[in-house]
């Protein structure tokens, strides 16, 4: 008599194997510098514990904790295109705004020489100092503040960076964000409305030059308290 038996899970390794090769290879990310980088730095230790069987699900994931409504990890494809479209070199200076569990940061400064990251709920940028911390990741900065706030003062103490991303959708990018890049300096954000928000890389060309292209569509849920001007047209 034949018995049957269920099948046997995934390891970690294969499941982040499959992510890679059947996720974020589809979406046009094959800078090959990225794809290791997805393999070393280890999704998994980032996610909130509730959503550690979720970590390599093509999707977003909750950012659980009771101060915390809304917030949630960018889509693993979202955040290897975003990170693909930055162009970044070893010595760049990134600023990210919305820090949530630290993985953005941990891959930005894998590949940059410096990160610092803004995160307004205290509760998260605490985590993910932490999770930073487990991960070795010595050469970014968790820094809890209101990123829009005054100007993004609290983003342009070390400007000009190199490098800007938006873990998180806007209706529109903000000039004073810009400003803080330095000359070459790319920045990558979600812009735009449900359903559809485009992806948006803004390079500084000149003192008040900027070449912007937006080559893909997706969605993300908003940063706080960016601007959100009205949508009602005559």
């Amino acid at each position: 008599m034949s018995t049957s038996t269920a099948p046997a899970p995934l390891s970690l390794s294969q499941a982040r194997f499959n992510m890679i090769e059947q996720q974020i290879r589809p979406w046009e990310v094959l800078d090959a510098r990225v794809l290791a980088l997805l393999d070393r730095v280890h999704r998994e230790d980032f996610v909130p514990a509730a959503h550690k069987a979720l970590a390599f699900a093509d999707m977003e994931l909750p950012l659980t904790h009771p101060a915390v409504e809304g917030q949630a990890m960018l889509a693993p494809k979202v955040e290897a295109r975003l990170l693909q479209d930055l162009l970044l070199k070893p010595t760049d200076k990134v600023l990210e705004v919305g820090s949530g569990s630290g993985h953005m940061a941990a891959l930005l400064a894998s590949l940059a020489q410096r990160v610092v990251s803004i995160e307004i709920d205290e509760a998260l940028a605490r985590t993910a100092r932490e999770n930073l911390q487990k991960a070795g990741i010595a050469n970014a900065e968790v820094r809890r503040a209101d990123a829009a706030a005054n100007g993004f003062a609290a983003c342009a103490t070390e400007a000009p960076y190199d490098a800007i991303v938006l873990s998180g959708s806007v209706a529109e990018i903000p000039s004073a964000l810009l400003a803080l890049l330095a000359p070459g300096g790319r920045l990558a954000a979600i812009v735009g409305h449900e359903p559809m928000m485009r992806a948006t890389i803004v390079t500084r060309t000149g003192d008040a030059a900027f070449q912007t292209a937006q080559p893909w569509d997706t969605v993300a849920p908003r940063l706080r308290n960016f601007p959100e001007p009205s949508r009602f047209q005559f």
